[in-house]
């Protein structure tokens, strides 16, 4: 397999991609930050099919994406291959409003394989290739350039690894006859209302022990006011109120703002400012 150097500009992306078009499934991954932001912050692409693979680096002033970008949503007849690939899919979707399809996700196919429910990528290659996965560059700062051989070496081996693997798990598939349910599986992963991040729909990731139709009306408003604040700052759901606290106002509602100053949680700062009387302009428009 040839490994190109580390695809910076729009032409050599472009002409990669016309070639990917070609091939029957490419294997995608990606290298992103997240940890201070509510997006994830792309930092490396990486992609293969059987003869060719690439690390491209999205940060690259000026570079266009739009060929690449293109191959993963708008080219059904190239097989998308991922491992555990939600955030990956998440990412393509907040660039495009599309998700990449078809698609194929290992780990899914892993589980009808009885490797377990979320076999992680190094035991998956342990176990398909005999190779131990160096996760030396595991916790790089992908965001911080340049970057260095090693790291783009590890990033790479993503998706080498994966595009001997898929094909290997293609067959156990076939002379099993396991596979059967997967298409239907495939779809619900790549459906765009799965990525959306739909504000009414953000209650449901917060965990409550009672479910009373009151406190159930104010998660949802409060959630809600949460996911949109988190979105408009973009930072972390988490560090503009945390899961816990906002189920404990949900459970236990402050009567007025100045009420806010004795919820753990929050900075008393809230019982007079513009965010506290936000959100609790939401939870007085609580329905249940």
């Amino acid at each position: 397999m040839h490994i190109h150097d580390l695809i910076s500009d729009s032409a050599s992306l472009a002409n990669l991609c016309t070639r990917l078009a070609q091939a029957d499934y490419v294997c995608v991954d990606t290298e992103f930050m997240r940890e201070s932001t509510y997006y994830p912050e792309l930092c490396l692409i990486q992609i293969a099919d059987d003869k060719e693979a690439a690390a491209i680096d999205p940060m690259a002033p000026g570079i266009d994406l739009k060929p690449l970008l293109d191959l993963l949503t708008e080219n059904d007849e190239v097989l998308k291959v991922v491992h555990a690939g939600g955030q990956d899919i998440e990412i393509v979707y907040n660039l495009t409003g599309k998700t990449p399809y078809p698609l194929f996700d290992t780990q899914v196919a892993a589980m009808a394989l009885g490797q377990g429910e979320q076999i992680g990528y190094s035991n998956l290659v342990d176990s398909w290739l005999g190779i131990a996965v160096d996760k030396g560059a595991r916790f790089t700062d992908w965001a911080r350039r340049p970057l260095d051989a090693r790291q783009i070496e590890y990033a790479i081996g993503d998706v080498t690894h994966l595009s001997k693997i898929f094909p290997k798990m293609l067959d156990r598939l076939r002379t099993t006859g396991r596979g059967a349910w997967l298409n239907q599986e495939m779809e619900r992963l790549a459906d765009p209302a799965n990525y959306a991040n739909d504000p009414d729909q953000a209650w449901k990731r917060v965990k409550i022990a009672g479910r009373k139709p009151d406190v159930l009306g104010r998660l949802k408003a409060l959630a809600r006011w949460r996911e949109l604040e988190a979105q408009a700052k973009d930072l972390p759901r988490g560090r503009i109120v945390k899961d816990e606290t906002l189920g404990d106002i949900a459970g236990h509602p402050p009567r007025k703002q100045a009420d806010l100053a004795r919820v753990r949680g929050l900075s008393q700062t809230w019982a007079q400012n513009d965010i506290g009387a936000r959100m609790m302009a939401a939870l007085e428009n609580a329905a249940p």
